[in-house]
């Protein structure tokens, strides 16, 4: 992640909670008086957020003192010391709930993307995720989801042609839809349409697409329009899918599964920062 990415939204975060004043630290806590904090992950699961939690508080104090105990993208035990944070006292409890937010979200959803993968070793699909982020938060959402071993499916609408069901019924076809795109974009985007049934994976292969998303199908269904398609097209299986079934997905030789709920529904990974008392 580039920090021109990340460190707007980091500001934007601190800004957002801090407001004019920490009025709790500021009153308890003289100015200058220096800290020693642990963050410390109380479950176990994926780390990922180290480097945007760190830049939560650098931002407050540029001369805090953060040591790694794990490495970016580690599984780590409940109780594991993930990093000591040491440094003006008043900025890391300023920035402990940005910094906590973002390191837990993100370790949600790659310890989620993880067991995914896990969920399907031994076939050769990839996992990706969608558009269904956070809005502002995509670049870390999607961040996270290759921390955890997924693939990034596109990240927004200006990358990858995507035709789904509304833009055929405005099109008035899928054929005109496709003719339609072609005439606009270049030839370097590729072009994906999404396919609620066996007849248009038919169609779509024929129109000559480059990915057919079977939407809302049976592991069955998948199994047959990967058939059909016969590697003409990449083929991507979504919608209805979760950790319970995604190996029967996995198991129809489809190229890509790929997972709304992967970052729309992203249950946080426990984790807390803990000061070391004042002597």
């Amino acid at each position: 992640m580039h920090p021109l990415w990340v460190r707007p939204y980091i500001e934007h975060a601190l800004r957002e909670d801090i407001g004019t004043g920490d009025v709790t630290t500021e009153a308890i806590l003289p100015a200058g008086t220096p800290l020693v904090a642990r963050l410390v992950a109380k479950q176990a699961g994926r780390i990922a957020g180290l480097p945007v939690a760190e830049e939560a508080f650098r931002l407050l104090d540029p001369a805090v003192r953060i040591e790694r105990h794990v490495d970016e993208g580690s599984d780590v035990t409940a109780g594991t010391v993930l990093a000591t944070v040491c440094g003006e006292g008043r900025a890391i409890l300023s920035a402990e709930r940005v910094a906590l937010n973002l390191l837990q979200r993100l370790s949600g959803i790659a310890t989620a993307t993880r067991d995914v993968c896990r969920a399907v070793s031994g076939f050769p699909v990839r996992i990706a995720d969608t558009r269904k982020t956070l809005p502002g938060l995509r670049v870390l959402d999607k961040y996270a989801v290759r921390v955890g071993g997924g693939v990034n499916h596109r990240f927004g609408l200006y990358d990858c042609v995507m035709i789904k069901d509304n833009h055929i019924a405005a099109a008035g076809s899928l054929a005109r839809a496709v003719e339609a795109v072609r005439r606009r974009v270049g030839y370097w985007v590729k072009i994906e349409v999404e396919a609620d049934t066996l007849e248009q994976v038919d169609e779509a292969v024929r129109l000559g697409v480059d990915i057919v998303l079977l939407d809302n199908m049976t592991p069955d269904e998948v199994a047959e329009a990967v058939r059909r398609v016969g590697g003409r097209a990449i083929t991507e299986a979504s919608g209805g899918i979760t950790p319970e079934n995604v190996r029967a997905y996995a198991a129809t030789g489809v190229d890509v599964i790929s997972l709304g709920w992967l970052t729309h529904s992203v249950r946080a990974l426990d984790i807390s920062l803990d000061v070391e008392p004042i002597r």
